[in-house]
């Protein structure tokens, strides 16, 4: 008799087998810590350790279920922290770079539902510098079209097509979850094409009353966590689009993007894992601030000198329209990034960034009259600002 229940029990367990390995739980991570020099943080220089550069520091999981028929049950949670104190970033939000659920079928694709990136991320994004290789200290001035990802959008349904013959599309629309329907909510659509060593990429983004609610699509600050727009305004209209061309070890690239900015109350600026407060309400010769457009043209491009080692650069011209209800400026801002990245194994390698800006042309009356590099500790005095980061980044 005990020999026939092992039998059974081993017969049970291989038949048992092949659902187990159609289902998979994965933990994941990274951690991204450096030490940032900026010389000019209202007048003073300073030097600070900092988290999440490159890439921001995160931990997550991530699974499939397979339901059969081409069919899968998917889910991601993944939390950002700050590697340099422990707190969580994402305005202290536990799951706040991702947390979904959706079902996805090989044939019709992927629809999921929470807290998730927009189509701008999604598609438009890899085409810029700070998107793909170089991280925060590249974005385009204040991230002002998200493609660093300054917010995710809550309470979203997304659809992700399949590829077909190089061609994917996608989109999301984000609930306001507030009895006014269209009180912060947002929808996105992006689409990308690759063709042989070329990848061609838009998308657009339409947001009401973005983190004017705590609630929302974009979240303001509420009690418990911080801000997570850029902009808070009655308006946030981004679309661009981007085009890549890798050959052999050099990629270059370039991606034009256009932000529309109603009525805007602040500028949320972001520090890893922290949210301030920069008011752009200043007056043009006693007016109040109506709108603000930015458009940002980029140019970048890496080269892989050896399997462990590349370097990369950017520049992005940057045009502002900023009106006011008693006139209109358009000041102009130059970026620069440079980087070099030595890979130490395959999981962690060392980087080293430079980061430069400068603010020209007309005067707004306002805080962007002052440089602010992105990742930088606060508005620069002037209208120039450098930072330079050397970093050690691990992946597990």
């Amino acid at each position: 008799m005990s020999k026939r229940k092992i039998v059974c029990v081993m017969a049970l367990c291989g038949a048992a087998a092949p659902a187990f390995a159609q289902s998979s739980v994965t933990l994941y991570g990274l951690i991204d810590e450096g030490i940032d020099y900026t010389n000019n943080v209202g007048g003073h220089a300073v030097y600070e350790m900092t988290s999440g550069y490159a890439q921001g520091s995160r931990w997550g999981l991530k699974g499939t279920e397979d339901l059969g028929g081409g069919n899968s049950a998917v889910f991601q949670i993944e939390s950002g922290f700050n590697a340099s104190n422990g707190t969580l970033a994402q305005g202290g939000r536990a799951f706040g770079r991702q947390a979904y659920v959706g079902l996805a079928n090989e044939r019709y694709g992927t629809l999921t539902f929470g807290r998730q990136y927009d189509a701008v991320v999604d598609y438009l994004a890899q085409t810029t510098a700070n998107g793909n290789w170089g991280g925060y200290l590249f974005s385009h001035p204040y991230d002002n079209d998200n493609t660093d990802n300054t917010f995710r959008l809550n309470n979203t349904i997304k659809y992700a097509s399949p590829t077909f013959g190089g061609f994917s599309f996608g989109g999301t629309y984000s609930f306001s979850n507030d009895t006014n329907f269209a009180n912060n909510r947002a929808v996105s659509v992006g689409a990308q094409y690759t063709v042989g060593e070329w990848l061609i990429a838009a998308a657009y983004l339409n947001a009401s009353n973005p983190a004017l609610t705590s609630g929302g699509a974009i979240a303001g600050a509420s009690s418990t966590n911080g801000a997570d727009g850029n902009f808070a305004s009655s308006r946030l209209q981004i679309f661009g689009a981007g085009v890549s061309y890798t050959a052999s070890s050099a990629t270059v690239g370039f991606a034009y993007t256009n932000t529309y900015i109603g009525q805007p109350v602040a500028n949320v600026g972001y520090l890893t894992g922290d949210e301030t407060i920069q008011p752009v309400t200043g007056p043009l010769a006693g007016g109040r601030v109506t709108s603000l457009r930015y458009q940002n043209f980029e140019v970048n491009g890496k080269y892989q000198l050896t399997p462990a080692f590349y370097v990369g650069a950017d520049y992005v011209y940057t045009l502002v329209h900023y009106d006011a209800t008693t006139g209109s400026v358009k000041p102009s801002i130059h970026s620069v990034g440079v980087m070099a990245d030595y890979n130490l194994s395959k999981r962690t390698d060392v980087y080293l960034q430079g980061a430069f800006q400068l603010v020209v042309g007309d005067k707004t009356g306002s805080s962007l009259d002052q440089a602010y590099v992105p990742g930088a500790q606060d508005l620069s005095s002037t209208s120039r600002q450098v930072v330079v980061r050397a970093a050690i980044r691990h992946s597990f």
